[in-house]
Parts: C-alpha cells; structure tokens; sequence
C-alpha cells in the first residue's frame, strides 16, 4: 500500500499499552495516528492472594479459559511470572475434554508468549460465541471451569456453560478505568472539524470517549466515522447515536487499518 491515508487524523483509544503497533500502521500509511486512551488496564486489588491462590490450584479445573491478552498478562503478573501448566482436564485430552482455551487468535499468542498450551482456540470468530460453539464445549456436564478476565464484563460464556452443566468460577486478574489525560488536543481537532477516523476496539471504551470529550462535544463527536471491531460495538454506536460506523472483518491491527483507509478514500 502507498501512504494513502496523507494526513488523515486518526483517533487511537486503545489503552496505551496496546495503542503502539497500529498507530505505527496508521503513520506508515501517511496518516497522523492521534493517540487518546479512552481506556486503561490495571490489576485488580488482591488483598486476600486470592489469584495466587486460586492459580497455586488448578487441578481441581478441568477447564482454563482466558478471556483476553490482558487476562493472560495479568494473571502472570500477579501469580510472580508464572501460571501451572497441570490442570485435571490435561488427563481428559484425548477425550477432547478439559485444557487452556483461548477465546481468540490474540489471547492464544499471549498464552503461547507466556509458554502456556493452547488446546483450544476458535479457528473463526474471536468472541464468547464462536468459543461455545467449539465441539470440546458442547459436552461439559460435570466439567469444572475456569474463565480468567477483567473485573465484570459479559455473562454469555459462564451462562452457556452452566446451562450445559458445567461448574463455572470467575478468576478476575485486571479492572478497567478511565485514564485522567487531557482531552483538550481531540475537542480542538473536533472544533476544527478535522478529525477524520476514530477507532474503537471495546464497548467500554466507547462509552468512556464521550464522557471524556464532555456532553458539549458530543455532536460533533457523533458526526465522525467510526471504526468498530465488532457488530455488538457497533449497536452500541448506533445507540449512542453514531451513523457512519463501520465493522472490521476481525479485531487485529492490520484489519482496522484497512478499513480505516477504506473510510479515508472511500475504495
């Protein structure tokens, strides 16, 4: 690709963190990657170790199930680097029952960067869904899981699990708040009607971008094409009053670039 995108501003709320590498796509393509973490990811407190407990444990689990990167990173940080690879469900693989599951393409390469097995990832999809709707989870009855994520969050997974007769625990690693940055440098841009692309990649940090741009931008907020990775965010857009949404075909950088330039250009 030539550096289509020649000057477009482009709005990055990944947390910061995790903002780097497509901001870096973004200006390789010629366009100003306008960095404003709508979102940050901190460890939950654990005054009782109840992580370093609960990981020092696993066997009782036939199930592990990461619900993000950040889950995998988090868990690791707080259990001194480490997380036991034995789990009671190892004894069940050639069953194709119990093991470490990822429930996208991401989760899995932070598991495998962690040096953890991934015995089960959705080859499609990177969501709750397309994990249920793997073979190894339709039979589950008396199976006991381990779903590790942030503070709150969706109840598809755990809900579906339970409906098939699984026992279903929560290990909850990070919380998600909103960053205290200035917002004055995006409200400019927005005043001055030259913010061309905003990119959202959680439901969450959605939300928070119009609490931080304040009730009197929220106008000219709305009138900007935004970019989602997934349709359940782009409902919420839709909701929240947005009307030139997009949905990337996956969450990964390379696929919101693309659809950022298609929104630039218009190819």
């Amino acid at each position: 690709m030539s550096k289509v995108l020649q000057g477009a501003h482009v709005l990055v709320t990944r947390p910061e963190h995790q903002a780097e590498n497509l901001s870096r796509l973004i200006e390789q393509q010629g366009g100003i990657a306008v960095r404003f973490p709508s979102l940050e990811i901190v460890a939950r407190d654990d005054p009782g170790d109840e992580i370093k407990n609960t990981l020092a444990n696993l066997d009782r689990f036939h199930w592990l199930i990461f619900i993000s990167a950040n889950a995998v990173n988090f868990a690791l940080k707080a259990n001194s680097g480490k997380i036991p690879r034995i789990i009671s469900g190892l004894s069940l693989q050639n069953a194709g029952r119990g093991g470490f599951a990822a429930v996208g393409q991401s989760t899995a390469q932070a598991m495998r960067t962690a040096g953890l097995p991934v015995d089960l990832v959705p080859e499609q999809g990177y969501n709750s869904e397309a994990l249920l709707a793997m073979p190894q989870l339709q039979q589950v009855e008396g199976q006991n899981c381990l779903i590790v994520r942030g503070e709150g969050g969706r109840e598809q997974l755990a809900t579906t699990l339970r409906s098939r007769g699984a026992e279903v625990s929560y290990l909850e690693v990070y919380k998600r708040v909103i960053p205290r940055i200035d917002s004055s440098p995006v409200v400019e841009l927005l005043a001055q009607r030259q913010l061309d692309v905003i990119t959202v990649t959680s439901a969450e940090a959605l939300q928070n971008l119009s609490l931080m741009l304040g009730k009197n931008n929220n106008k000219l907020l709305l009138s900007v094409p935004l970019v989602v990775v997934s349709d359940r965010i782009r409902q919420q857009a839709f909701d929240m009053g947005f009307n030139r949404i997009t949905v990337t075909d996956s969450p990964i950088d390379t696929a919101i670039l693309e659809t950022v330039i298609t929104c630039v250009t218009g190819e």
